[in-house]
């Protein structure tokens, strides 16, 4: 695409515009471990789809606050690896990794605790994040424009003259602090392999805010100044 020279009679000016705000996060996400050992394979794997079935069936009970569920690496392996040819294993412990992703924050305070309760599950989280189509991104795209043209209008009042025609307006990003979505992360890492403890307390866990950020670059015509 090209784009017209800037002339005395078509002068132009390039700005940057930044906006930026912060926002309560819109999704939790936690990260489980569920774990089974024992001195017999066949064993091991009956016990770790137990434990697995138990926890996604609670899981699945809190409806909708749940929006994912993903069950990720399965692993049954011997806890010597090194053992001798033909020695066999003396015990073995299976791994299964499960993914969640809460849109509905209020009932974090109470699963955690009572995920975390459970028999050889160990909880890491949660990343506290927004929505892919979040308005907030929407909303800080707004406020980046809005701020290229105060700046452009400013350099042409100070020239004594008012812009003209928008030529080119671009994105020149938009993040957040922390990764690709702006994950904030709070860790709480824990693991349980007591029966019979009663009912696990409520935690409270306090979402953090998020910042949300965007730049744009815009390129405008002024009119020629009296200079």
């Amino acid at each position: 695409m090209t784009h017209p020279h800037p002339t005395p009679q078509a002068p132009q000016v390039t700005v940057r515009g930044e906006g930026r705000l912060e926002v309560d996060p819109e999704l939790a996400r936690l990260w489980l471990t569920v774990s089974a050992r024992g001195v017999d394979r066949t064993a091991v794997l009956a016990d770790l789809t137990r434990r697995n079935t138990e926890v996604l069936g609670l899981l699945r009970a809190r409806g909708a606050a749940v929006g994912k569920l993903e069950t990720g690496s399965v692993s049954i392996l011997p806890e010597q690896p090194r053992r001798r040819k033909g020695e066999e294993a003396r015990a073995y412990r299976g791994r299964v990794g499960i993914t969640v992703e809460l849109t509905d924050l209020t009932v974090l305070g109470e699963l955690v605790p009572e995920l975390a309760d459970r028999e050889q599950t160990q909880v890491e989280g949660p990343s506290w994040e927004l929505r892919p189509d979040s308005e907030a991104y929407a909303e800080a795209r707004r406020l980046a424009v809005a701020a290229a043209v105060r700046r452009a209008r400013a350099y042409a009042e100070a020239l004594g003259t008012t812009l003209g025609s928008l030529l080119e307006l671009s994105d020149a990003g938009a993040a957040e602090p922390g990764g690709p979505r702006g994950h904030a992360f709070q860790r709480v890492s824990a693991a349980y392999a007591v029966e019979g403890a009663g009912a696990a307390p409520s935690l409270d866990l306090e979402p953090q805010r998020r910042t949300v950020t965007a730049e744009v670059v815009a390129r405008f015509t002024m009119l020629p100044p009296a200079l």
